[in-house]
């Protein structure tokens, strides 16, 4: 493998077209610069650079291999600074998580789970979508889907059901509303589950042809603080929002759940599923939701 400097002196040297300019970045002489890039060019087989009126511009190679030297400059820091926040500890877990479930339901319960294990250092980070383990060193992650997870092992972890809710000024406007009512208020949607309102529409018993109207919104967070805000009526998992219900910032406009078509699961990679404080964490996480149910 080429050294970790001389990829770094390919990227530093590549953000400024300058090998001088590089090298101050870096504490090193330009000349070390060139010669460090000269190694890695050796290395590959390519030229990464073209030298034009003083400057250096990528060639072709060079700008094909940028994206990839970034991320491996990326994954060797994140590398090292979990290694060092983790060197006194007596255990460490790295978690992936659902953005929301992590902010809103996760994180206010992760004291307990300290409480139960002292001297574990936890690392988590949030991801929306599966990913592989082989790529990212994560010791498990929650998933929302289906039980499938490329060389994963699932634990079912909980059902979902979502209400109808309203906060901000539109508060004072659904004292006593229908169903049929929600077709002409402003709706909010999750635009990776687009079609929430319209299966809850039809459940029902409402045509659900106006059901996709309304503004947009790629995170359940986002959409939690639109509704805040006043900007329309969403479909929520109450698990999210119990601190806005419990304070009166959010209300239930009609108490008609509907269950969605997929679940949540901890997930741990086949090659950690014996970890054991991978286990004693998804165990905790099942009991957490059982009394939380």
């Amino acid at each position: 493998m080429p050294d970790l400097v001389a990829i770094q002196a390919f990227e530093c040297a590549a953000r400024h077209a300058s090998f001088t300019r590089a090298g101050r970045e870096l504490n090193l002489t330009q000349s070390a610069v060139s010669r460090q890039v000269k190694d890695l060019e050796a290395y590959l087989g390519a030229l990464l650079f073209e030298r034009i009126r003083q400057r250096v511009v990528l060639s072709e190679d060079g700008r094909r291999f940028l994206p990839e030297a970034r991320k491996l400059l990326q994954q060797a820091e994140e590398t090292m600074l979990r290694a060092m926040s983790s060197a006194d500890a007596k255990s460490s877990l790295s978690i992936a998580t659902l953005p929301t479930f992590g902010s809103r339901w996760l994180s206010p319960r992760l004291p307990d789970f300290l409480r139960l294990y002292p001297g574990t250092i936890l690392d988590v980070g949030s991801r929306s979508a599966p990913f592989d383990f082989d790529e990212e060193n994560f010791d498990l992650a929650i998933h929302y889907g289906r039980p499938v997870w490329a060389r994963g092992v699932c634990t079912y972890l909980c059902s979902e059901s979502i209400l109808p809710v309203v906060g901000g000024a539109l508060l004072t406007t659904c004292k006593e509303i229908a169903a049929a009512d929600l077709l002409t208020k402003p709706l909010l949607h999750l635009a990776t589950r687009p079609k929430l309102w319209a299966l809850w529409f039809e459940q029902v018993g409402v045509s659900a042809e106006m059901a996709y109207r309304g503004h947009r919104f790629d995170q359940f967070s986002m959409i939690i603080e639109a509704t805040v805000a006043g900007m329309g009526f969403a479909l929520l998992p109450r698990y999210l929002i119990e601190q806005e219900l419990r304070s009166g910032e959010l209300r239930i406009v009609l108490d008609l759940a509907m269950q969605t078509e997929n679940s949540y699961y901890v997930v741990m990679p086949e090659a950690k599923s014996t970890n054991p404080l991978g286990q004693n964490f998804t165990a905790w996480l099942v009991r957490q939701v059982a009394n939380s149910s």
